[in-house]
C-alpha cells in the first residue's frame, strides 16, 4: 500500500533528526561565516553598531535558508569518512543557490540597508571554505588513525537488514577492531546511502577495484538469504580481489538463536553449492510424526543422524536409533538429548544383518514410522566385496521391511542412491535390489512402502567432500578422477526434509526423486574448495586426474528411462514409475541370494544379484546417460 503523505512526512523527520549532529555543524558554519563575512568586510576590525545589529537581526533568516537548500541538495546524506569532488560540488551548488536566496530576502526586507553587498560573496566563500575544509580534514584524520593500525580496513558486501545489523554488532563488541570503509550492494537505489554514516559504494561487480583503491584487508558477506549461484559470484569478485572474506551465519541459524550476526565464519561448499530454502508442508509433515513411534537404521551416519534431527523437531513419542558404529552412536545420542530434552531417544546398538538384533528392536519397540537408512556407499571398495554389499544393502533391507511388516509398521521409507538407476556398480546393483524389495512387500503388507532415491549429499560419510578435506589441509595433490566427471548435490538437511516431505506424500509403493537441480563438474568442487582454504589451485595445491575406478560413471542418473517420471505438488519432489517385478519369481531368488550370502558363495551371490538388475553394466564406458531431470 502506498504510504501517505503524513507517513512520507514523518520518515523524513526521524530521518533529518537522526542528521542532527551534521546539521547543526552546518547551522553553526553558517553563522560563523555570516558575522566573518561582516567583520572581514570591515578590515578586520571592530564593526559599527548599525551593522552588526543587522547582521544578527538577518542570522536567523540566513540559517534558515542554508538549512533548506542543505536538505534539498543533500548536503546532510554525504558521509565525512568518504568526501569526495560528488560532494564538493554538491556543497558548492547549495551555497551560491542559498546565498542567492539570502541576499535577495534580504533586499526584499530592507534594500540592503546596512548589509554591504560584498558580504554576500564572502559570505559564500567562507561558508564553502568551512563546510569543505572540516569534511576534508576529517577524512584525513580517519585515514591518518587506519595508517597507524587503529582498525583493519573493512569492506561489507550487502546493504541490507543484516549489513546494518553486522555493522552495529561490529561497534557494539569491543574485542574487534574494524574500520568499516564502505558497504557493497548490487540494489542500484541503494548507492550513495548511508547506513549509520557508511555510504553504500558500488555494485558487487566493483569489488576488486574498490579493494586496491581503499586498501582493504577484509571483505565480510552480510547477504545469509543468499542463493548459491549469488554466493558464488559474490566469492568470485573476492577471490579476484585477493582479499580475505568471511560470511554471516545462515539465516535460520541466527533465527534459532544458534548464532549470531557477528560470529563470522569462512565461506563454506554447502554456501556456493546449495539451494534456495525450501518450502514445505510442515503441518503435513508433523502430522505424520507427532506422537508416533520412529525408527531409523543407521542412526548416527550421516543421513541417519540429520534426519534424527529433523524429525525430533516434529514432537514423535520416542526415536529409537539402531547403529552399529559404538562412537558416532554415543555421540548422536548426547547431543540429541541436550537439544531436545523433551523427546524420548532410545539407542541400540546393533546390525540390520543380524535377524535376532533387528527382530527385538521391531518388537521391543514396535515401531510405527521406519527410516531405513542403513547402507554401505563407497563404490570401489564394495566393487570388490561383493558378499558384504549384498549382505548390508540388500539382505539387511529383506530383514529390516520382512520385521516392519510383522510388527505392524504404518511407514517404511527406504532411502536409496541414484547409482541404483542403470547401475555399474555392486553397490547399485545391491541398491536397486533393496528398491525391488520394498515393492515386493508393499505389494503384499499392510504397511506403506516408500523409496526415496537422491544423488550425493554434501559432507556425508561416502563423500568426496571429506577426502579433498583432508588431501587440502595435506597440502595435496587432491585426486580428481575426470575432469569431466559430474554429480548430483544436495545439502544433508534439504534431502532430509525432503524425505520426511515425500515420506508425508506417499501412500505405499511410491519411488520419490528428488530433483537435485544442475549436476556439478567434480573438478570445480575441488577447485572451489582449494579456493575456499586460502590457496590457489594448480599452483599452491596440485589437482592429479587418476582415471575412473572400477564400478564408477563420469555422469550418474537418477531414473531410468521406463519409470516414467511425473511432477509432485513439489517442485524438488519428483515421481518415478515403478517398474513392474514378478513377485513369486523374485521372491524365491531373493530368498537363494540370501542363501549365498550366509554360506560365503561370492560367485553365486553375483549371478544372482546381476540376473536380477539387466540393466547392470559390468562393461562401463563410465558415460552414464544425461538425466532430464530439469525436463519434468
Amino acid at each position: 500500500m502506498e504510504r501517505s503523505l503524513f507517513d512520507r512526512l514523518l520518515a523524513a523527520a526521524r530521518y533529518l533528526f537522526g542528521r542532527w549532529p551534521v546539521l547543526l555543524h552546518d547551522a553553526i558554519a553558517v553563522c560563523v561565516a555570516w558575522l566573518g563575512a561582516f567583520w572581514f568586510r570591515f578590515n578586520l576590525d571592530r564593526i559599527p553598531e548599525i551593522f552588526l545589529d543587522q547582521s544578527i537581526t538577518f542570522l536567523p533568516l540566513v540559517v534558515f535558508w542554508h538549512l533548506v537548500f542543505f536538505i534539498v541538495f543533500g548536503v546532510h546524506r554525504g558521509a565525512w569518512r568518504f568526501t569526495s569532488t560528488h560532494d564538493l560540488s554538491v556543497i558548492l551548488k547549495s551555497v551560491v543557490v542559498g546565498t542567492a536566496v539570502v541576499a535577495f530576502s534580504i533586499f526584499l526586507a530592507t534594500r540592503l540597508i546596512a548589509v554591504p553587498r560584498s558580504v554576500f560573496p564572502l559570505h559564500g566563500v567562507f561558508l564553502i571554505g568551512l563546510l569543505i575544509g572540516t569534511r576534508i580534514l576529517y577524512r584525513l584524520f580517519r585515514d591518518r588513525q587506519v595508517s597507524r593500525g587503529v582498525g583493519k580496513r573493512v569492506l561489507i558486501v550487502g546493504a541490507g537488514a543484516a549489513g546494518d545489523m553486522l555493522l552495529k554488532d561490529l561497534g557494539r563488541n569491543q574485542g574487534i577492531n574494524y574500520d568499516v570503509v564502505g558497504f557493497i550492494d548490487d540494489d542500484e537505489t541503494k548507492k550513495g546511502r548511508e547506513i549509520q554514516g557508511v555510504r553504500v559504494l558500488d555494485r558487487c561487480a566493483a569489488i576488486p577495484q574498490l579493494a586496491r583503491l581503499l586498501r582493504i584487508e577484509l571483505i565480510l558477506i552480510a547477504v545469509p538469504s543468499a542463493s548459491a549461484e549469488a554466493m558464488r559470484s559474490i566469492v568470485e569478485y573476492c577471490e579476484k580481489a585477493a582479499t580475505p572474506f568471511r560470511t554471516l551465519p545462515k539465516v535460520q541459524d541466527i533465527l534459532d538463536g544458534a548464532a549470531s550476526s557477528a560470529d563470522l565464519r569462512s565461506v563454506e561448499l554447502d554456501d556456493l553449492l546449495g539451494r534456495d530454502p525450501v518450502s514445505l508442508d510442515w503441518r503435513a509433515m508433523a502430522g505424520m510424526i507427532k506422537g508416533r513411534r520412529v525408527l531409523i537404521t543407521g542412526g548416527a551416519g550421516s543421513i541417519g543422524s540429520e534426519l534424527c534431527r529433523q524429525v525430533a523437531r516434529l514432537e514423535p513419542e520416542e526415536i529409537t536409533l539402531f547403529e552399529q558404529n559404538e562412537f558416532n552412536l554415543y555421540s548422536l545420542a548426547l547431543e540429541l538429548e541436550e537439544r531436545f530434552p523433551l523427546v524420548t531417544f532410545r539407542r541400540l546398538l546393533g546390525d540390520v544383518c543380524d535377524p535376532e538384533s533387528v527382530e527385538f528392536v521391531f518388537s521391543q519397540y514396535q515401531p510405527q514410522i521406519v527410516f531405513h537408512a542403513a547402507a554401505y556407499k563407497h563404490v570401489p571398495m564394495l566393487q570388490a566385496q561383493v558378499r558384504e554389499t549384498i549382505r548390508n544393502n540388500t539382505v539387511g533391507t529383506m530383514l529390516t521391511a520382512a520385521a516392519a511388516v510383522r510388527s505392524g509398521a504404518e511407514r517404511f521409507i527406504l532411502i536409496s542412491t541414484d547409482k541404483a538407476v542403470n547401475p555399474t556398480s555392486m553397490m547399485g546393483v545391491s541398491k536397486r535390489l533393496a528398491e525391488m524389495v520394498v515393492q515386493l512387500n508393499n505389494a503384499e503388507s499392510k504397511t506403506a512402502f516408500i523409496t526415496v532415491r537422491f544423488g550425493n549429499v554434501l559432507g556425508s560419510a561416502g563423500s568426496v567432500v571429506p577426502l579433498f578435506e583432508r588431501q587440502i589441509r595435506g597440502g595435496g595433490p587432491v585426486t580428481v578422477t575426470d575432469p569431466m566427471m559430474t554429480r548430483y548435490f544436495m545439502t544433508i538437511s534439504e534431502a532430509c526434509q525432503l524425505i520426511l516431505q515425500a515420506c508425508a506424500m506417499g501412500e505405499g509403493g511410491e519411488i520419490f526423486v528428488l530433483n537435485m537441480g544442475e549436476p556439478v563438474k567434480i573438478d570445480y568442487l575441488a577447485r572451489q574448495m582449494i579456493r575456499l582454504s586460502g590457496k590457489m589451485p594448480d599452483e599452491e595445491i596440485e589437482i592429479r586426474y587418476t582415471g575412473l575406478r572400477p564400478g564408477e560413471k563420469l555422469t550418474e542418473e537418477l531414473f531410468h528411462p521406463d519409470e516414467d517420471l511425473t511432477p509432485t505438488s513439489y517442485d524438488k519432489i519428483l515421481l518415478a514409475r515403478s517398474r513392474g517385478v514378478n513377485r513369486v519369481e523374485l521372491t524365491w531368488q531373493l530368498e537363494e541370494l540370501r542363501s549365498c550370502v550366509e554360506v560365503y558363495d561370492h560367485h553365486r551371490a553375483r549371478e544372482i544379484a546381476v540376473s536380477l538388475v539387466p540393466e547392470y553394466r559390468e562393461d562401463n564406458d563410465g558415460k552414464g546417460a544425461q538425466s532430464p531431470i530439469q525436463a519434468a
